[in-house]
């Protein structure tokens, strides 16, 4: 049984939760749009740990794009930002994340990037111009595609993954934690899916039924599932759910 598995004695709860979802480390950058508005974006590099072992056994960089002033950006000016925009932030991402998880052989990474960069053959291109640059850091490297996957068309995702994905780079399709955005990429062939359980509700024994439907549902459609913020009270659960990897929620008070 591993530490996962047992959970945390009351008392203990809270550092051991936070113990699991602790950044490694973090840095941030700056990037000014094509509209001159001025960004910040924060990378940290997360644990993502296999189920199955209940040891890490990848990285996973998390990315915040904020207003030089502080608040969120893409929340409230998406539509604002240009295609060439994202690309020039997901490029920048790829670089310094590559910097952050220092891949060693053996070693696999998560970074983001936005649907509409991996959706346009310029974009995919830059991409994989951009990681051959790198390529003589060892390691696998996996991009989490995310913002947009729920309206495109699937048979359009499943496109753009089998022209993006090589032998060394991989794509993981992040999707809204929804039984019809999950099922309806049944049949488009990816690595991995990754679900974001921060708003899913999975604390209590009433809760945690749907939430496994959601698990199993995902699981379906790819033979890899990552959890995104799952309650680490809740990863033997999810294994056999059918999930196969989490980066676990701290579960500490909410600052913003």
């Amino acid at each position: 049984m591993t530490d996962l598995e047992r959970g945390a004695p009351a008392a203990g709860a809270a550092s051991l939760h936070a113990a699991y979802a602790a950044a490694y480390e973090s840095l941030t950058f700056p990037l000014v749009t094509r509209a001159r508005q001025e960004l910040s974006i924060t990378l940290a590099a997360q644990p993502v740990f296999e189920l199955a072992s209940g040891l890490p056994m990848s990285r996973r960089i998390r990315r915040c794009v904020r207003h030089a002033g502080g608040e969120a950006a893409l929340a409230r000016a998406r539509g604002t930002l240009e295609p060439m925009d994202l690309k020039r932030i997901d490029l920048q991402t790829l670089k310094h994340g590559l910097d952050l998880l220092r891949l060693q052989p053996g070693d696999s990474g998560i970074v983001p990037a936005f649907w509409r960069t991996i959706a346009s053959s310029g974009g995919r291109f830059a991409l994989l111009c951009a990681e051959l640059q790198h390529s003589a850091a060892p390691g696998a490297l996996l991009v989490e595609v995310m913002g947009g996957l729920e309206q495109a068309p699937p048979e359009v995702v499943g496109d753009a993954v089998a022209h993006f994905e090589t032998a060394a780079l991989g794509a993981v399709l992040h999707v809204a934690p929804d039984l019809g955005a999950v099922r309806r990429l049944g049949g488009v062939r990816a690595r991995c899916l990754a679900l974001d359980f921060a708003g899913v509700a999975h604390e209590t024994t009433l809760d945690w039924p749907e939430a496994a439907r959601l698990i199993a549902a995902g699981r379906a459609v790819c033979d890899h599932l990552i959890l995104l913020n799952l309650r680490p009270d809740r990863a033997h659960d999810a294994m056999t759910a059918g999930a196969t990897h989490a980066v676990f929620a701290d579960l500490g008070p909410i600052r913003v």
